[in-house]
């Protein structure tokens, strides 16, 4: 994106029979997240399917039987840091059967297990330390050090994560107390159906199953390693997880034909979700075949053009929510916004460190509100998308709250480079 280039162009529309075929586009465009669940998934399954994972849940609830609330902080935390720093979020996909199948177990229900993951690493994602997909694209196109105004930021992931782990843990001692308080007490989530915490402290921790735990915490620091270490994503982490299911398999005893049974299973309980996952997409082809993404983006910034500084920079946030609605990932956005949001503060008198963080605080948050990035996330979880608004509305609302105190506190203190 080239600032000042905003031009119009001859007008595209997409026809009904377009709509259709834009259906088939969002299924290939939305392949590798597609078939990135199926791999993630048949890792988990072939734990479950072997005994592997009931034993070491088991093994765990008998260790700390007790202490069972200490899980959410210490996991959202984990994953909050992994979001914030080095940007980890599809990756998290894999785990969020395992976490639903923990949370279940120790007395919760399967919407704290999935929060635990999505809402952990969502919020350390858009309260981003040294996020080089976000803070690091945005920084480098409005012409700012990489990664400076460290310090407020710091902050800012301290508040929010705060927020959403007592938000969470309040929801999960609710329930506890209380299971008719779960908001999807009568939903079925086929992957976890056989924990039941009675059985599950009576299940034996093996050596084959204790084989395969280790060999899943190693599939764990890989994902981890190979992230951070040579920049992995999708095509690398979905060929790590096919390997380390074969690997399981034969480590549990089970030759190659049970192996591919076992993934065909997997895959049967999560296809409604991956289709979900697709469909989605289908939204953004349209727009994208209809030429108006561009428009809508220079637009809504315009809209704030002509607002004061202080009132201007709370705008830019609302702006940015919105265009998530439009543009869900991270870097797109930043490629697509700040080319226009970097001149629009100089002209209003803003330190372009404040238009990073409108920027940072509408790209992430709402990645946990708008359906376009909620299917893909109910998809995985199978959670009924209204269940999902019901937890998630009013810590969004929460959410935006804390997002304006700290862009008036930005504005306040002249948030720049450092």
């Amino acid at each position: 994106m080239v600032p000042d280039s905003f031009h119009s162009v001859e007008q595209s529309p997409v026809g009904i029979f377009q709509m259709f075929i834009a259906i088939q586009k969002g299924m290939m465009d939305a392949a590798d997240i597609i078939f990135f669940v199926f791999f993630a998934y048949g890792l988990v399954y072939m734990l479950v399917k072997t005994g592997a994972f009931n034993g070491a849940v088991g093994a765990l609830l008998r260790k700390i039987e007790g202490k069972e609330k200490f899980m959410i902080p210490v996991f959202m935390l984990f994953f909050g840091i992994c979001g914030a720093t080095f940007g980890m979020y599809e990756e998290t996909y894999g785990f969020v059967p395992v976490f639903m199948g923990i949370a279940v177990a120790l007395g919760y229900d399967a919407l704290v297990g999935a929060v635990i993951v999505f809402v952990g690493v969502a919020t350390g994602f858009a309260s981003a330390i040294t996020n080089p997909f976000t803070i690091g694209v945005a920084q480098g196109i409005a012409e700012l050090p990489m990664f400076s105004g460290i310090g407020l930021r710091i902050v800012i992931w301290i508040a929010f994560m705060s927020l959403v782990i007592w938000y969470v843990m309040r929801y999960a001692a609710k329930v506890k107390a209380n299971p008719a308080c779960s908001l999807v007490g009568d939903v079925k989530f086929p992957m976890i159906a056989s924990m039941k915490r009675e059985e599950l402290l009576e299940t034996p921790f093996t050596s084959r199953h204790k084989l395969s735990i280790f060999l899943f915490a190693l599939t764990i620091f890989l994902v981890v390693f190979g992230t951070i270490k040579y920049g992995w994503y999708i095509e690398e982490l979905s060929g790590l997880f096919i390997l380390m299911m074969v690997v399981i398999g034969l480590a549990s005893g089970l030759n190659f034909s049970q192996i591919a049974e076992a993934f065909v299973e997997a895959c049967s309980n999560v296809v409604f979700g991956a289709l979900v996952i697709g469909i989605s997409r289908t939204v953004l082809i349209v727009m994208q075949d209809g030429c108006i993404i561009d428009t809508v983006v220079y637009y809504l910034a315009s809209s704030v053009a002509n607002l004061s500084a202080g009132i201007a920079a709370a705008g830019m946030v609302v702006v940015q929510n919105l265009i998530n609605f439009f543009i869900p990932s991270g870097s797109g956005q930043a490629a697509t916004s700040m080319p226009i949001m970097t001149p629009l503060a100089d002209l209003i008198g803003l330190k372009r460190q404040i238009a990073v963080l409108a920027f940072q605080f509408g790209d992430g948050f709402s990645n946990l509100f708008w359906p376009t990035a909620v299917a893909t996330e109910c998809g995985i979880a199978g959670i009924p998308i209204d269940r999902w608004y019901k937890f998630m509305g009013p810590l969004f609302v929460l959410m935006l709250i804390l997002e304006f105190i700290f862009i008036g506190v930005a504005v306040a203190i002249g948030y720049g480079p450092f």
